[in-house]
């Protein structure tokens, strides 16, 4: 029998419990990375220990708090189930798991696991659909790394990042529509995780054009803004809002989840919501299609701080349409996005 071929999805990651430690445990990993904060060693490492990791764990483990369940972190749970219903839809051909970029499971450990069975071709899905630098290059660094250090022979298949995808927006209108009948709201909003600016002006296509406030720099991908965050976020939310038939005037994109000072892509999340509501919106559906698992950011940022933001500022309803968790509709398009990506030349064994 052939061996099957290696399916690893990777989301971001989690703390191991809501604990101020955990929290600062897994603070201190995300924000070492390079990639994350793109400063020089000493910079990075005065910023984290001086100014986040002595206030930001308490602050963030009181938001993990209100939204941990008794199965553990959502994040963490909805990527597991995912990957066992795409090992069910994918079959004995296929062997799925899951990983961690931050936290547990984490990449080297679950692929030491996988390596030992023996196959030769390994297909990488990072769960972030648009691009940055800061997620798609870490993960693939980070798994590259990993199979270098191993000394293992195998074909590495990482799959491009997923923003038109029709499975994943097919997906995102499929939970829409089980949203939008019964709830009739004046106003949509599309809500992605920020980033700072500098990440995206140190592309060097796009740093002299991107970035204009009417986001008419995002209106089409072209050849200067094809790992523009933006604009593959502002595509996301034209082609769901395309697949619900919402109006270009019945809807907006804004960037969620910043911090420090620095300025962070525009327009943000928190001073939209109640600006919308200020304007005369009753009633706002809020999509965050840079999510394919609900986390903290949508369950705890939108869902508890942005409906508070939204009513006390006038507004009447307010729904998060969810994630896609572990949908059926989802594990179909993880499915032909496993299968699409088989069809990619493999990576470099080390970028």
């Amino acid at each position: 029998m052939q061996n099957p071929t290696g399916v690893l999805l990777i989301n971001l990651g989690t703390p191991k419990s809501p604990s101020v430690k955990d929290v600062r445990a897994f603070l201190g990993e995300f924000l070492r990375d390079p990639y994350v904060i793109d400063a020089s060693p000493t910079f990075r490492w005065l910023l984290l220990n001086f100014v986040i990791l002595p206030f930001r764990p308490r602050i963030a483990a009181a938001a993990y708090q209100k939204i941990w369940t008794a199965q553990g972190s959502p994040l963490l749970f909805h990527t597991r189930r995912a990957a066992e219903k795409l090992q069910n839809h994918l079959g004995a051909d296929f062997l799925v798991r899951y990983a961690l970029r931050y936290g547990a499971p984490s990449i080297e450990s679950t692929l030491t696991a996988m390596l030992n069975r023996g196959f030769s071709r390994l297909i990488v899905i990072p769960l972030y659909p648009q691009y940055a630098s800061s997620t798609f290059d870490s993960t693939k660094v980070a798994v590259l790394e990993v199979i270098q250090k191993m000394s293992k022979d195998i074909n590495v298949i990482i799959a491009e990042p997923f923003y038109s995808d029709l499975g994943f927006i097919g997906s995102f209108a499929a939970q829409g529509k089980k949203a939008m009948p019964g709830f009739s709201p004046d106003h949509i909003l599309f809500s992605f995780h920020g980033l700072p600016e500098s990440h995206i002006r140190n592309t060097e296509l796009v740093k002299n054009y991107c970035l204009k406030p009417d986001f008419s720099c995002c209106n089409k991908i072209t050849e200067v803004n094809a790992k523009c965050y933006r604009a593959q976020c502002v595509q996301t939310a034209k082609y769901i809002s395309e697949q619900l038939n919402i109006s270009t005037s019945d809807y907006s994109v804004a960037f969620q989840s910043r911090l420090g000072r620095t300025p962070w892509i525009r327009p943000y999340t928190n001073e939209v919501i109640p600006q919308l509501a200020s304007s005369g919106k009753k009633k706002l559906l809020v999509f965050s299609p840079s999510f394919v698992a609900d986390c903290v950011e949508t369950l705890e940022e939108i869902d508890i701080r942005g409906r508070e933001s939204f009513l006390k500022a006038g507004g009447k309803s307010f729904m998060l349409v969810p994630s896609l968790n572990a949908e059926d509709h989802w594990i179909e398009a993880l499915a032909q996005i496993t299968k699409k990506t088989l069809e990619q030349k493999p990576s470099e064994k080390l970028v």
